[in-house]
């Protein structure tokens, strides 16, 4: 059996129990600085990290939804002894510490968009036409797709996280919704018919296994939105997508977010999503009680607690015990519940993936 057919075996229910340790699904495995640390403990220099952990592959396409084309010019437009004040390709000013690495986030400080007319400007970098977004090749792509031995997933977009969110700022988005909600759903109405060009190209030359919306619409213990704001602004949205791609034949739909999102799995689930990725445990996810309340309706992806990595071999066996009661639920796909940090040591991580394969 292929990896592609064991993890569709998985995703429908089909194979109970079956470990499938999907490297790279919604989210990276690692962080930079970890895998680096790893290397003086005893990962191989040149090592691929997959094979070395016997991790599953998984492979991605969709036309980069969440870039711009062409993406705005990275300009440093400050700088002291520590730290660099730029603007990014995505048209945010921020300021990043000189030696930042992924463990260090940056101070956000402007903006791209704060009026109409803004929106409009960076909608031009936005063109479902532009032919960067596609392959040079589509008979070549699709073959390449088809011959895969691990399931392809189509990325469909974002409504909020990696588009509105990293646009007009989080604390401005908030207030928007409020302050001028026509202007919200005039972004949000130009983004499903972007996305929906995007698709519609390539679901008509490629076969995709399953497909996975980036998020990050939630923090600790609560969601960006509530369930109201959800179902007036974005459900909508989903719609015509998530229909467009399960006539297609993708079977699970992955929404990718961190934070708490138990408040509006319901009502994803409504418009045709049913899978969720990375079940962040910190801000308060519990995947089990996920399971006892959707049953075999949902699929899981991630659960594993990152925090149990920094401590003993006690704390991993009690996430590998979690990981064999979800295996035997069904439709679950074990991972951390997201990027493993650089204080996790290596033998711990390679002492939690040996334990899971053995289950």
């Amino acid at each position: 059996m292929t990896g592609r057919q064991r993890f569709l075996d998985i995703a429908d229910g089909r194979l109970r129990g079956e470990v499938y340790l999907p490297y790279n699904l919604n989210y990276g495995w690692f962080m930079d600085e970890t895998l680096e640390r790893w290397r003086g403990e005893g990962l191989p220099a040149d090592a691929d990290v997959a094979e070395h952990f016997g991790l599953d592959r998984v492979r991605f396409a969709g036309g980069a939804p969440y870039s711009l084309v062409p993406p705005f010019e990275r300009v440093v437009l400050a700088q002291d002894q520590s730290t660099l004040t730029i603007r990014d390709e995505k048209g945010a000013t921020l300021r990043v510490l000189k030696e930042q690495g992924q463990t260090k986030m940056p101070q956000w400080l402007d903006y791209p968009v704060k009026t109409r007319e803004d929106f409009r400007a960076l909608a031009r970098r936005l063109d479902a036409a532009s032919p960067e977004r596609y392959p040079g090749d589509w008979d070549v792509f699709a073959l390449s797709m088809a011959e895969s031995p691990w399931p392809v997933g189509f990325a469909p977009g974002s409504f909020y996280g990696h588009t509105l969110q990293q646009w007009v700022g989080t604390e401005r988005l908030c207030m928007l919704f409020y302050d001028d909600p026509s202007f919200v759903h005039e972004m949000l109405e130009y983004l499903e018919e972007f996305f929906l060009q995007l698709a519609r190209a390539y679901l008509a030359h490629v076969s995709f296994d399953f497909a996975s919306f980036g998020e990050d619409i939630a923090y600790k213990g609560r969601s960006f939105l509530s369930p109201a704001m959800f179902r007036e602004f974005l459900q909508p949205r989903y719609v015509a997508i998530c229909d467009l791609m399960r006539r297609s034949g993708i079977r699970t739909i992955f929404v990718d977010s961190d934070g708490f999102i138990d408040e509006l799995i319901g009502l994803w689930m409504e418009v045709g999503i049913n899978g969720f990725s990375p079940l962040e445990i910190a801000a308060g996810t519990d995947p089990q009680a996920l399971k006892r309340r959707y049953g075999e309706d949902i699929v899981l992806a991630g659960g594993i607690d990152k925090r149990a990595l920094l401590r003993d071999e006690r704390a991993i066996d009690a996430e590998i015990a979690k990981v064999r009661a979800l295996l035997e639920e069904g439709r679950y796909f074990p991972a951390v519940d997201h990027s493993v940090p650089q204080d996790v040591p290596y033998r711990n991580f390679a002492y939690l993936v040996e334990g899971i394969k053995g289950l």
